[in-house]
């Protein structure tokens, strides 16, 4: 799946979103389950627009979805309920999703408006992203999903995505189609911080529901009652295993003929409250069921009759069939217990008796050794433990006892809210029959006041009837206008989308034959080349393959000449000049690193079209900070994994900064307002010693970048500010060459003071002390505890590079100091900052050890020091797999602790400041020696003679 991008939830049909939109995301129901268990269960829902998706997840703060709805190839339809249908059950705010290959996806609004901005907005959307998929430039690489932008330099360098004009009829008619509504809060990212709907129940179903799946159990265990077949019924709460006997089966159906002949006499009335038969379930298992029935029986007050319930010979004669049943039930598992209890005592006797055998066998043959008075300590031992039996015995018993006692105890209250129950259901039939009575006699005695008012009576009654009749019509007549409204703009879309899919079908193929015709030249070129080179020649200068190769290089990399508009769209648009970030893909001077260059564009392009994940990233992050709008974002596992897996374009912005204001809040609160912007007026007012140095780096910091390319770049003057603030902030350090290139990597999503924060965070937080100094001590002791590692984690390659004498380090050294710029692509780089800028430096140590491994058999297949080192001055530009590359450096290479790195940073920096010492005495000792010996001393350079 694609990425989630910020998308935005449109207003009427036919507008386009823009920029700080709310997301098209909320709650609804959805029906999912089988058989009991089968019923609307709450969703969060958002929508993805890159891929068309509709993403449902178990609540707003849940990263993975449960699954999406491919919305583009979708259709929508609902039923419009007839009048006074709802009471029966119907949902009106229920809508179908129907999606290819016959699958119906149910969902259910909190209310009938929620579903119809629902319906809108999807089919809104459809059209949308239907209609945009031949829109040029729509790669994400190139020109990612329009957002909100805020900060940096990438934000203001967003190409707007170019849509293909749309039928201005389809257009105007879906217009005047569209049904104008609102949402309610639990539509859009405001509904994450709510709860989720409250369910009519825990599980959403009705009892005429659970009434056929009961007598479909009880069916199938008449059909195999000799296979001793088991109806079970697995749900939220603990329910009991429903498994009667067949005399519970026959006595079952002799209530069943008996209630059915009650039920004929009561035609004209609905059925009983309760759908279940009781009288076919045994009393134990009974009483779950009805309490959950209980719970739902104000909810189906209308399929109840009160008559039924006040017949007095049905209920007697049922009642007393219940209590003889369940009298003999307990009879029996008396009798159980107390045959088991027998049994028990017998399996002790027998067990009493071989012990006292065997006793008195132990006792004979070792009572001649065995002193009298130690036998009658062993007599009184065996006493006391004959005793404590005893006693076990008795207790054991009166915890039976106790138990039967609950038990029965627990039976005699279910009966009592059985009965209870039926009580309560007696009164309220009896009361609606007292008010139904009064209410004909209240009529009675209008119709006896006058004469007139007799004659009268049965006209204004039918007036009233027909009243209400016509209420009814007039309002299905408006739910039927409003559905016929919905569904024609539905076949309209449809219609639109069948013929915009055979036109783009007949575009594709017309570009597939383009492309074909394309690769046939290539390969019958490829093919002259491979017959050239395998034809011997006298002469490499007179070889015809020379001439080959050269047209087949000015080939590529010669311009693509001015095409006609209807020639472009058969033109595959493969490697732009600039990347999202600003760097250049294809170099203008070097032909041969342009080649290469251009090779490796087109593979990062490959690479892209090839992947597909099962889980969009982007969707994660979408839900994730939906998930944090009303809360403040903290540091927890689930966030760390997000950011490994890389910040989506969109959002980095944000989460640099962020992740900035966590690591340098201290230092914030310890200053006053407007630090930074006291700090850059005194650095312009009066120069320092760095300022020089920092003019000649400006220039020279990412001369590939075109933010930095010139100096009327915009990011010049930004990063000439940010490093002359920070020369005044720490003048220990100064200015060093490297922070020009951390700040310029900074400055692409970040303002200029929070680019100046986030160098604070990685020079005086991240890195120890001495790290950008002049001696770069802390530099030099990272490279040796990187030795450490690579000699743990990757000891075959570092053995190779002791074989060869390689010092690895002079390539490693820049990849700490400015962290990997100008070293990996640069989607990799971006990935590895925000890792850095959230967990620190040891990102680094990570990163580094992954390169190596990644590449570590190409490595080791090279036999001499000249050719590896060769190979390791470029071979980090040949890694382009950014998802690899993480899976390796924080999977393949744990455990990774920090506190090791720690360890062996407080060893490596006491090792290295002794050399230093020594070197500086010898330095010293040099200098007085120079210094007195007057041969040495004339000895001088020329540069110092020319001074």
């Amino acid at each position: 799946m694609p990425a989630a991008g910020s998308e935005g939830e449109e207003g009427p049909a036919g507008e386009q979103p823009g920029p700080g939109t709310p997301k098209l995301c909320g709650y609804l129901q959805k029906l999912s389950g089988k058989g009991p268990l089968r019923g609307f269960r709450s969703r969060w829902f958002v929508f993805d627009p890159r891929r068309c998706y509709l993403y449902y997840f178990k609540g707003p703060q849940e990263p993975v979805p449960l699954g999406h709805l491919d919305i583009a190839s979708a259709c929508f339809s609902y039923h419009q309920p007839e009048a006074g249908a709802a009471a029966a059950g119907d949902e009106p705010a229920a809508f179908e999703v129907h999606s290819p290959g016959g699958a119906v996806t149910v969902l259910k609004a909190a209310t009938r408006q929620d579903m119809t901005y629902w319906l809108q907005e999807l089919q809104q959307k459809r059209w949308e992203y239907c209609n945009n998929l031949d829109a040029a430039k729509r790669d994400s690489r190139t020109s990612p999903t329009p957002s909100d932008f805020s900060k940096g330099l990438v934000a203001k360098d967003n190409p707007d995505l170019s849509i293909l004009s749309q039928n201005a009829s389809a257009e105007r008619a879906r217009n005047i189609l569209a049904v104008e509504t609102a949402p309610t809060d639990l539509v859009g990212e405001q509904a994450a911080s709510q709860p989720a709907p409250v369910q009519a129940s825990a599980i959403n179903f009705s009892l005429k529901q659970w009434s056929t799946e009961i007598k479909n159990s009880m069916s199938s265990l008449r059909k195999g009652s000799n296979e001793n077949r088991k109806s079970v019924f697995y749900t939220t709460e603990e329910w009991e295993l429903l498994d009667p006997t067949p005399k519970d089966l026959e006595d079952s159906m002799a209530l069943e003929e008996k209630r059915k002949h009650l039920a004929e006499g009561n035609k004209g009335l609905t059925s009983s409250a309760f759908p279940f038969d009781f009288g076919r379930i045994p009393h134990k298992a009974r009483r779950p069921l009805k309490d959950m029935i209980g719970s739902s029986k104000n909810r189906n007050s209308s399929d109840s009759s009160p008559t039924e319930w006040c017949s007095g010979n049905g209920n007697r004669l049922v009642s007393e069939l219940q209590l003889k049943y369940q009298s003999q039930q307990e009879e029996l598992e008396k009798l159980k217990k107390d045959l088991l209890s027998q049994k028990e005592l017998v399996r002790l006797l027998q067990q009493t008796v071989r012990s006292s055998q065997y006793d008195k066998y132990f006792a004979s043959r070792l009572c001649e050794g065995v002193p009298k008075d130690m036998l009658e300590l062993l007599h009184q031992k065996d006493d006391q433990i004959l005793g404590l039996n005893n006693q076990l015995e008795k207790l054991n018993l009166e915890k039976d006892s106790l138990q039967q006692e609950v038990k029965n105890l627990k039976c005699k209250v279910g009966e009592l809210n059985e009965r209870l129950g039926m009580l309560m259901e007696t009164i309220q039939a009896k009361d609606e029959v007292i008010m139904k009575l009064s209410r004909q006699l209240s009529e009675c005695e209008g119709s006896t006041s006058s004469q007139s008012g007799t004659i009268n009576s049965p006209t204004a009654t039918c007036t009233n009837k027909e009243l209400q009749e016509l209420d009814r019509l007039k309002d299905n007549l408006q739910g039927y206008k409003t559905q016929n409204k919905f569904l024609n703009k539905e076949i309209l879309e449809l219609s639109a989308l069948r013929r915009n899919a055979e036109a783009r079908e007949r575009e594709w193929q017309a570009k597939y034959t383009s492309l074909e015709a394309k690769l046939c030249q290539i390969e019958s070129k490829y093919l002259i080349l491979l017959q050239e080179m395998k034809t011997p020649v006298c002469s490499e200068d007179q070889s015809p393959a020379r001439e080959v190769i050269t047209q087949l290089l000015e080939d590529a990399l010669k311009a693509e000449p001015n095409e006609q508009p209807e020639q472009a769209f058969f033109k595959p648009h493969l490697v732009s000049e600039y990347d999202i970030y600003g760097f250049q893909t294809v170099p203008e001077d070097d032909e041969e690193e342009k080649l290469v260059a251009k090779s490796r564009a087109l593979d990062l392009r490959s690479l892209s079209l090839s992947e597909n994940r099962e889980i969009s990233t982007g969707v994660k992050w979408e839900n994730y900070l939906a998930s944090t709008m009303n809360r403040e974002m903290m540091r927890c596992v689930e966030l760390k994994n997000l950011i490994r897996s890389g910040i989506p374009h969109e959002h980095r912005s944000k989460m640099w900064k962020w992740c900035v204001s966590l690591h340098v809040k201290k230092f914030k609160d310890s200053t006053v307002p407007g630090y930074f912007q006291t700090l850059l007026q005194k650095a312009l007012e009066k120069p320092n010693p760095a300022s020089k140095q920092i003019e000649l780096d400006l220039l020279r910091t990412l001369p590939n970048n075109k933010h930095y390319s010139s100096p009327t770049s915009e990011g010049i003057q930004k990063l000439r500010n940010v490093l002359l603030a920070f020369s005044w902030r720490n003048p220990d350090i100064g200015y060093c060459q490297g922070l020009n290139r951390l700040v310029a990597i900074a400055l692409l999503y970040l303002e200029q003071e929070d680019a100046f924060w986030c160098l604070v965070t990685i020079v005086e937080v991240f890195m120890p002390r001495d790290y950008y100094t002049k001696t770069l001590l802390g530099s030099q002791v990272d490279q040796r505890v990187f030795k450490d590692l690579l000699s743990e984690k990757l000891p075959r390659l570092h053995a190779h590079f002791e074989q060869y004498k390689v010092d690895y380090t002079l390539i490693t050294f820049n990849w700490f100091l400015v962290v990997f710029v100008d070293s990996v692509v640069s989607d990799i780089l971006f990935k590895i900052w925000d890792s850095f800028l959230y967990e620190g430096p040891k990102v680094i140590f990570r990163f580094a050890l992954a390169l190596f491994k990644y590449k570590e058999e190409e490595i080791l297949k090279l036999q001499d020091s000249m050719s590896i080192f060769k190979y390791l001055r470029y071979f980090t530009r040949t890694i382009l797999d950014a998802r690899k590359l993480t899976a390796i450096a924080f999977g393949d290479l744990n455990p990774f602790p920090l506190r090791q790195i720690r360890n062996r940073r407080a060893y490596h920096l006491e090792k290295v400041r002794l050399e230093l010492t020594e070197l500086e005495a010898i330095r010293e000792d040099f200098l007085r020696e120079r210094e007195t010996c007057v041969e040495k001393r004339d000895l001088i350079s020329d540069d110092e003679e020319d001074s």
